[in-house]
């Protein structure tokens, strides 16, 4: 059995590790680019935690604080996740699962 070696996610830009080690910014992109098992695993997480998140009657822009991404990312995530015919209604704090009416 073949152990892949763990990738950690890079916190400088290809171009920024390329310019240090002397070598093209595509080189850097795949030395160390994510698995894309990896990066789909977290990617699913991270919708599945917004559209929780928004059920508990938490709006965009506080999701998108308490997850460090942008508001418009929370926006596109729950239109896709409302288009694929996913239950977004929100709970109460007893989580009775009663509808929050809007006008």
């Amino acid at each position: 059995m073949t152990q892949h070696p763990r990738r950690e996610r890079r916190t400088a830009t290809a171009r920024e590790l390329a310019d240090r080690f002397g070598v093209s910014p595509r080189t850097v992109m795949r030395m160390i680019s994510e698995e894309r098992a990896a990066y789909e695993g977290r990617s699913r997480q991270r919708r599945d935690r917004i559209v929780d998140l928004h059920r508990q009657g938490l709006k965009g822009y506080e999701i998108a604080r308490e997850l460090s991404v942008t508001a418009g990312l929370v926006s596109i995530r729950l239109r896709e996740a409302r288009s694929a015919g996913v239950d977004l209604t929100r709970y109460t704090a007893t989580g009775e699962g009663n509808r929050e009416t809007r006008t």
